[in-house]
């Protein structure tokens, strides 16, 4: 099997990799705070002291973590990714982080020999968790070659979307529609709440409706019961609409949605909201002060 590295073990990173564990592979790892780490050294995960010893002892290096500045960190110095990696390895970065950095990083790689793609998933903790993300991936065609038959370990569709950072584009041009449904969804649940309606009658209503997403069908019963451990918490939908908006401003295209969207999580992280899962705008729209509700409409 194959020897795989795995820097970045958080709720989402710790289950792809104890997937990759149950597939039979080698798996090193590495996090920054190593408790999050030790149900899988039970599990048989190789714990290694720095990103660059993962790098070293691997054929296939992924990594999972918050942001571009965390992702400079695993993999910029002496102890980083980049200083470990040997010539014809395979990088695989699954954070959500700018599509510039990671483009600029993939250069990097390039001139050690070596191959990067991007490659961020779509899904929450029990799609990680069950194999059944979806996974967008760009860079170079030959090294997704090489990679792909591991990434379906992973995800139950992964598409080659381009060149280095394309998938990143496409993972917030999905997350746009995240968290604008999000708020769509929460607003018709306020408003038959207010109506009379019971709230639990509502949630199943809407999700049983037209309008019933995959993500509202999963995520929509959580407003009434959210789950301890956020499957995607306020703080980083945060990051990912704010890199939306950062692009379409690049592009020139207008993203009044995401706007609005960004706004009501920058009031989420305000209330103390920011560690819990997107379920929580709910609570944000029940409680806005009464001016800015009409300013909102």
């Amino acid at each position: 099997m194959t020897a795989i590295g795995f820097v970045g073990l958080g709720a989402m990173g710790g289950r792809i990799a104890g997937r990759l564990l149950d597939s039979g592979h080698v798996v090193y790892g590495t996090n920054r705070t190593r408790g999050k780490a030790d149900p899988l050294v039970e599990r048989g995960l190789i714990w290694r002291d720095s990103p660059r010893e993962v790098a070293e002892q691997a054929e296939v290096v992924f990594s999972m973590v918050t942001d571009t500045a965390a992702l400079e960190a695993v993999t910029r110095g002496p102890s980083g990714i980049l200083a470990g990696v040997r010539p014809g390895t395979v990088y695989v970065d699954m954070s959500t982080v700018s599509p510039a950095a990671s483009r600029e990083l993939a250069q990097r790689v390039r001139e050690l020999d070596a191959v990067m793609l991007d490659a961020p998933v779509s899904g929450s903790v029990p799609a990680a968790e069950y194999g059944s993300l979806a996974i967008m991936v760009g860079g170079d065609p030959a090294g997704f070659a090489r990679v792909e038959p591991l990434m379906r370990e992973l995800g139950r569709t992964v598409t080659h979307v381009g060149a280095n950072g394309q998938a990143l584009v496409m993972k917030l041009a999905v997350n746009i529609s995240l968290a604008v449904q999000m708020i769509a969804f929460s607003e018709g649940v306020l408003l038959a709440a207010r109506a009379g309606i019971d709230t639990e009658l509502a949630i199943d209503v809407l999700c049983s409706s037209a309008v019933g997403s995959p993500m509202l069908r999963l995520r929509g019963p959580l407003v009434l019961d959210r789950p301890d451990e956020a499957w995607f918490d306020v703080r980083l939908m945060a990051k990912d609409v704010d890199l939306a908006l950062e692009q379409g401003r690049s592009l020139d295209v207008p993203l009044p949605s995401a706007a609005i969207a960004g706004e009501l999580l920058a009031r989420a992280r305000m209330l103390g909201y920011g560690d819990q899962d997107i379920v929580a705008l709910f609570d944000v729209l029940a409680h806005l002060p009464e001016p800015e509700r009409a300013a909102a409409a």
